[in-house]
């Protein structure tokens, strides 16, 4: 156990490869090591593992985390998910808390929320801070709720990307040739992480474009039928999924543009933000009702990407973008100085030190 730091376990459910696992490994990885001592609990492994180990982070597998609470002692514990109830996870880490605090020792309960939902059970209850990942999900609690999200208690923390490497390892703006009829999908591959328009676009724009290229990365059974019936096998290729920055970044080197369709929304939008950060123009569209909208944060219409409602809409805008290349530049230059400027992983960890250190002084305990 080191001495004269912060000590700050993160604990999340899972160690695979989705977007909540990369935000926890960003931040754990670009805390500052020498005020702070991170760790991770999860009970569940993953490929995500090795990267934190060959990270030097301590990686505490399986179980609850009682046992990981008990050898590294943490000052924070900060725990990513949803935001609903989950009694099974949330329960030794306010029991430890709550142990901490009558011992006058100092112990802080802090929550990465990532769909922005309320939790109020007695683990929400023990919670000192919230973070939502954009301001789409603070005013959507707001309004569902009808609870102020103000500070100390409430506050906007947008994930992190690694916009320094990408800079470094993807091409630049100047570089890329976005007339090249290439353009790109990644998501998991669950039925719902898809919307109709991320096929129903593309029988349009093969036909006015017959030579464009589709590269997909998690590709789902409705998808494979959708390509085969219409006779689209030669315009699309489904790739295998990613893990590293370096996978992503020769991806997003092979394709023009983003085109992103999720019929749930995006609470923040990863890898929106990650293309973004490598220059290239992204396509979305709203989603219904209180569904997540943060895509409409970040692709902003006409500066950043468009903004589709309707499959014809969505094929003219990727036509629009491939037609005229000039237009594509000056959105992926605009995408990626707004990624460097609100989601470069260095600011937002240094962003979430500062809260570390302001929950700590209002908890009272000593280190």
């Amino acid at each position: 156990m080191t001495v004269n730091k912060i000590r700050v376990l993160h604990v999340v459910q899972g160690l695979g490869a989705g977007g909540t696992e990369k935000v926890m490994q960003l931040l754990a990885c670009h805390t500052d090591p020498v005020r702070f001592s991170v760790a991770v609990h999860s009970p569940q492994d993953g490929s995500r593992a090795a990267l934190l180990r060959q990270a030097g982070i301590p990686t505490h597998v399986g179980g609850d985390a009682g046992a990981a609470l008990d050898r590294f002692r943490p000052h924070i514990i900060h725990v990513h998910r949803g935001g609903w109830p989950e009694p099974g996870m949330m329960r030794p880490l306010r029991l430890y808390r709550q142990t901490m605090r009558r011992q006058g020792q100092a112990a802080v309960l802090v929550e990465t929320n990532v769909f922005g939902r309320r939790d109020d059970s007695a683990g929400g209850a023990a919670l000192d801070a919230t973070l939502f990942v954009s301001h789409f999900c603070a005013h959507r609690y707001e309004e569902v709720e009808g609870i102020v999200t103000a500070p100390p208690r409430y506050q906007v923390l947008y994930n992190p990307v690694d916009t320094d490497f990408f800079q470094l390892n993807a091409l630049t703006p100047e570089q890329r040739d976005y007339a090249r009829p290439a353009i790109g999908r990644i998501s998991r591959p669950d039925p719902g992480k898809w919307s109709s328009l991320a096929l129903e676009f593309l029988p349009p724009a093969v036909l006015a474009m017959p030579d464009i290229r589709y590269r997909i990365i998690g590709g789902i059974d409705d998808a494979r039928r959708f390509v085969a019936e219409k006779g689209l096998e030669a315009n699309v290729e489904f790739c295998g999924p990613l893990l590293t920055d370096g996978e992503l970044a020769s991806f997003f080197d092979s394709i023009s543009l983003l085109a992103h369709a999720n019929d749930t929304g995006e609470s923040f939008g990863l890898v929106i933000a990650e293309a973004m950060a490598c220059g290239l123009p992204v396509v979305t569209h709203p989603a219904a009702g209180l569904k997540d909208n943060a895509q409409l944060e970040l692709v902003e219409h006409g500066r950043t990407g468009l903004v589709a409602r309707t499959a014809d809409e969505y094929a003219a805008a990727v036509l629009h973008l491939l037609r005229n290349p000039a237009v594509a530049r000056n959105m992926g230059i605009a995408g990626r100085e707004k990624a460097q400027r609100l989601y470069r992983v260095q600011a937002v960890a240094k962003q979430l030190e500062h809260i570390y250190d302001d929950l700590l002084q209002r908890c009272g305990g000593h280190l």
